[in-house]
Order: structure tokens, then sequence, then C-alpha cells
């Protein structure tokens, strides 16, 4: 046997670089707060388990499509936000919201297939900690 055979020492997997591209944006920081919290399972959807989270004062941020068809199912909500001082965000469109709460089926490719529209997400759990999650408190503290 030679002294070269099986001596291949492995190079180590290149690192993935994360684009430090400075602050996060808004919608980025939210889509991330929902995935997390959805991971962690303290996410209510749709208006019955929003209002019931919204209620039992259980719930720690609001998400609200903008283009929600129901008057007032959008009343409602900024109501329950506004009574027990929940923080309430509002987003475009209640297809994305959908899609970031999860309510949707993914494809080989990784693509978002049959995405469920949702006009009412509710954050219960942040689960852990994050980078979106200081984002979302800096936003709120700076619009109090």
């Amino acid at each position: 046997m030679s002294d070269t055979e099986g001596d291949d020492v492995p190079t180590p997997a290149p690192t993935p670089v994360i684009a430090s591209s400075g602050a996060m944006d808004l919608n980025t920081a939210i889509q991330e707060v929902l995935k997390t919290s959805l991971i962690h399972d303290g996410l209510a959807r749709g208006l019955h388990e929003c209002a019931k989270a919204l209620d039992k004062r259980q719930a720690h941020l609001c998400v609200l499509a903008n283009n929600c068809d129901e008057p007032m199912y959008v009343k409602l909500v900024e109501a329950l936000c506004a009574e027990h001082g929940i923080n309430l965000l509002k987003v475009e469109d209640n297809k994305k919201l959908g899609e970031w709460a999860g309510l949707c089926k993914i494809d080989k490719e990784g693509k978002a297939r049959k995405v469920v529209g949702c006009s009412c997400v509710v954050v219960k759990d942040y689960g852990k900690e994050s980078q979106a999650w200081d984002v979302l408190n800096e936003y709120f503290k700076s619009h109090k």
C-alpha cells in the first residue's frame, strides 16, 4: 500500500455567506417572525382563532391584510387590538400573508402552491428572540 492512498484530507464545506445588507426590512421581519412562530405552534390563523386569542389577551402581535373584502372583519380585529393594547401590523396581500402563515403546499422546487388567502394572523408565541423580532420591536417603539 502506498503512503498517499487513503490519506485524502476532507476539505471543509464552504460556510454559507450571510448577506448583511444592513437593516432588515419590515416585511422580511414579519415573514421570519411568522415562520418561527409557526414552528413553535404559536400562530392563530383566521377570524375565529384570532378573535379568541385577541380577546383572551394571548396575542403579542396581530397582522391584518389590507385587501380584506369584509369591512366588519377589519373593524372587529382593529377594535380588539386597540382595546387590549396589542400591536397591529398591516400587509398588502392576503395571499402573501397566507403563504407566510403556512397555509400553502410547497412543491419539489420550494415554490408555494395552492396558497390560501388569510386576512388575519395572530402571534401568540414568538418561539425565540431573533433579529427579526428585534426589528419589529424597534418598529413598534418608534411608532407609538
